[in-house]
């Protein structure tokens, strides 16, 4: 009686991994192939079967059962050996120490031609280690660090009043948003020659004019209070302020969260008025901390990037829209923010990893 392979169990989360790896193009060739493997395997082949179609031996069949079995995804990969390291491994390193020096005269940074020019080796094997490892020498990020002396304090503060705000008192944040073109232009949804549908920008476009925007997010709800200007000045600030808090009663704290913008400071004789109203300044070069940005963020990503405007009449229109459809589904932002440690900031080869 001929023996009886391995039952293989795989949860849904594995299956679609082995999927994937299957039809894999950056994955080597005998990852792949050990995927489509199991996969048959798991729909109840027979080992000898398989090992026909893939033209090897039946006990190889077995083997990366056995693998999976007891190891799950992590066993179709190959055991570290011993001995000299692969011609593979020993390439991957001079990339990365050749990846931590100047880039040749006249590039601003590596490419996978000029290491391979500079390693002396093919581009394709470059390419194929730098995909492998995660690297992407074209990719970009930036950060933004503040040098505040008084970072902690200020961010202390401002957090404190998103998280635990005085009772009863009103929490919002103000910011501008200058110079927002009116551009006209062609758009559209195109197809490609490759085939895929993209959206389509013409390259040339009229000017129309710009215009600034003034908002005003109250955290505790959400809400967003919008006003538009010609200008950008004192003046124009604290007419909008006016109109924040027209409606709020005297007895009632504000504490109003702001950036360090020149308009935004020297304001005491409109504060000795409002006594009720208290400015809270975010630290420098760290604007992120001001909701309101959250809010710009989605207006112009789902109401101002790629649209096309005849006037500066229909850019207000615009926001006004996407002002009304917001404030029917508005809510407090849960405020996050990614720590950046020093390290993150050293230029090492780290710092290309996804």
């Amino acid at each position: 009686m001929p023996r009886q392979p391995i039952p293989l169990v795989c949860n849904e989360t594995d299956r679609v991994e082995l999927e994937r790896l299957s039809r894999s193009r950056t994955e080597s060739k005998q990852l792949v192939e050990r995927s489509k493997i199991i996969l048959d395997c798991l729909q109840g082949k027979m080992n000898k079967d398989i090992a026909a179609d893939y033209k090897t031996r039946p006990n190889r069949i077995t083997k990366w059962r056995q693998r999976f079995s007891k190891s799950g995804i992590a066993g179709l990969v190959d055991s570290p050996r011993s001995g000299k390291p692969s011609k593979r491994e020993f390439l991957k390193k001079q990339i990365l120490r050749k990846l931590e020096t100047p880039p040749p005269p006249g590039q601003a940074c590596w490419d996978g031609k000029s290491l391979a020019a500079a390693l002396e080796v093919k581009p394709g094997s470059v390419w194929g280690i730098l995909r492998k490892e995660g690297i992407q020498l074209q990719r970009t990020r930036s950060w933004c660090v503040s040098t505040d002396e008084e970072f902690a304090t200020k961010s202390a503060d401002i957090i404190g009043l998103y998280l635990n705000p005085p009772e009863r008192a009103l929490v919002i944040c103000i910011d501008e948003k200058p110079s927002i073109q009116a551009l006209e232009r062609a758009t559209g949804y195109v197809e490609t020659s490759s085939g895929k549908i993209v959206r389509g920008l013409k390259s040339t476009y009229k000017r129309h004019g710009t215009i600034n925007l003034f908002a005003a997010l109250q955290v505790s709800t959400g809400e967003v209070k919008t006003k538009t200007t010609e200008s950008k000045k004192r003046e124009d600030f604290l007419t909008f302020m006016n109109d924040v808090i027209r409606d709020v009663p005297e007895e009632q704290e504000v504490h109003v969260i702001l950036d360090n913008y020149c308009t935004h400071k020297k304001n005491d004789e409109w504060l000795a008025i409002h006594p009720n109203v208290k400015f809270h300044f975010t630290p420098t070069s760290a604007s992120w901390l001001n909701q309101v940005e959250i809010w710009f963020g989605i207006l112009t990503r789902k109401a101002l990037r790629g649209a096309s405007f005849k006037n500066i009449e229909s850019v207000i229109a615009a926001i006004n829209e996407f002002t009304g459809a917001y404030h029917k589904n508005a809510k407090p932002f849960v405020w996050k923010k990614r720590e950046v440690k020093g390290s993150q900031l050293k230029n090492t080869i780290a710092n290309l990893l996804n």
